[in-house]
């Protein structure tokens, strides 16, 4: 009687692992999409302060632009303001992988700015 109770439990392994293999799958792929967005959002923090120390020190808007690109995740949206004290840059990407949703990673980084050394002499 053991002998078909063993037999009636065949085929129930199979089954759970194919409905447990593609959860797992997903949550995978939802951690490797979550670090990737996290790594965006640095290299946006990284791009955003780069910008903005460079525009302070009064560097040329083209080579801050250049600069803060150059770190900025590829395809980010670079706005460089300045005003008589402050400026602020504003970088902005598509989150990786899943380009066709609407979900953007953005940074902003304002900083003081510097006076010009030799100027006015």
């Amino acid at each position: 009687m053991r002998a078909c109770e063993r037999g009636a439990d065949r085929g129930f392994v199979t089954a759970e692992s194919a409905v447990v293999l593609p959860v797992l799958v997903m949550f995978a792929m939802a951690l490797v999409w979550g670090l990737l967005v996290v790594a965006a959002q640095i290299q946006c923090v990284d791009a955003a302060r780069t910008g903005a120390r460079a525009a302070a020190r009064q560097d040329p808007p083209g080579a801050v632009v250049r600069m803060t690109r150059e770190a900025a995740p590829p395809g980010a949206k670079v706005t460089v303001s300045r005003d008589a004290e402050h400026v602020r840059v504003v970088v902005v990407a598509e989150a990786p992988m899943l380009r066709g949703l609407p979900f953007t990673v953005r940074e902003e980084a304002v900083a003081s700015v510097e006076e010009a050394v030799g100027v006015g002499t």
